[in-house]
């Protein structure tokens, strides 16, 4: 095998995404849209804006290397792929065939055209990978196993994947820290956190931690310029749905006509809606991320002024060392026997 190799196609890949023109990036938009209807044209151009980052070849090569991958035979990798957010499975794939391994690939059935439509690219950079890759209903003959999902298919995963090695995720979100000294372009940026691909990533935000005392309305003025979600048909339906669902019940929630807020010691909030909870210490709420570090994806803040957190609006721009639940996907690779 040879890694140098696939480290140049991959390369490759990023400058050829970034030059597409306007004309092939709509196409892969209809294509993606027709089999998703959440894959709008903004989603698929800033999945693909993420793929290109990601393929940096200054910062890929610097990743790349510091594994000092061996040479061994390769292994084949089944990969189950999640269908939330368009090509979210591409770095799974990367790693698979970086680390010189044989990629099983099972996308989501709401997410099989724009993985497929790259891999065609990247094969037509590297021929020779098309021996290396492969679309497959079933897994059985697997040497190891990448999987994506929910809690619920983790636990099947589990049983049917236990003799082999794997990396199993589950159901994860990101929360928000907010200290009430945020301007509102502060929470402007702070809502690409939220709504980009319409809050159904793990990345995206659906908790808000905020101090006692803070006023709302400071959040709602800034988010405003996101309204624009309401237009799509599907998350209008959520925001009404979950909307009346509160009425019936005489929950108090607060709203602003494409998104509702409720108090609540949840993580995980239904679409179109964001869950808060007020905290008196940084120590204190420190104690309680630890407690659900297992659920939690990643923390973002303001200027990332909180420990381990990330700058308002990049949750959804990770870099290529940002594994999914933490888990370093390459180490993992590098050292199955």
């Amino acid at each position: 095998m040879n890694h140098e190799n696939n480290l140049k196609y991959f390369i490759a890949l990023g400058k050829y995404l970034q030059h597409l023109s306007s004309i092939e990036t709509d196409e892969l938009f209809y294509k993606a849209a027709n089999e998703n209807p959440w894959f709008t044209k903004e989603n698929v151009e800033l999945a693909l804006k993420g793929i290109i980052q990601l393929l940096n070849e200054n910062d890929l090569t610097k990743w790349f290397n510091s594994y000092q991958l061996p040479q061994k035979k390769e292994k084949k990798i089944g990969v189950v792929m999640a269908g939330n957010i368009p090509a979210v499975g591409f770095h799974d794939l990367m790693c698979v065939l970086l680390s010189g391994n044989i990629l099983l690939a099972k996308p989501s059935s709401q997410d099989s055209v724009l993985i497929k439509e790259i891999i065609k690219i990247l094969i037509e950079i590297g021929p020779e990978l098309k021996e290396k890759i492969f679309f497959v209903e079933r897994l059985n003959d697997v040497d190891a196993i990448i999987a994506t999902g929910s809690d619920n298919t983790s636990r099947y995963f589990e049983y049917y994947f236990k003799e082999k090695p794997h990396i199993l995720r589950r159901n994860r979100t990101s929360v928000a820290i907010l200290n009430g000294e945020e301007t509102k372009e502060d929470i402007e940026e702070f809502g690409k956190d939220i709504f980009q691909y319409f809050g159904l990533g793990c990345r995206n935000v659906s908790k808000i931690y905020i101090p006692e005392g803070y006023i709302l309305d400071r959040f709602f003025e800034g988010i405003f310029k996101f309204e624009q979600v309401k237009n799509h048909h599907k998350y209008a339906n959520n925001y009404d749905y979950n909307r009346s669902i509160y009425l019936m019940n005489q929950e108090k929630f607060l709203e602003n006509g494409f998104v509702s807020l409720i108090e609540s010691k949840n993580l995980v909030s239904p679409m179109a809606v964001i869950y808060y909870e007020f905290y008196k210490s940084v120590s204190d709420l420190q104690v309680e991320l630890i407690e659900n570090q297992y659920k939690i994806q990643c923390v973002v803040s303001n200027k990332a002024w909180f420990p381990q957190s990330i700058a308002f609006g990049n949750a959804q721009c990770p870099s290529v060392n940002d594994y999914a639940d933490g888990i370093d996907t390459m180490e993992f690779l590098k050292n199955l026997e």
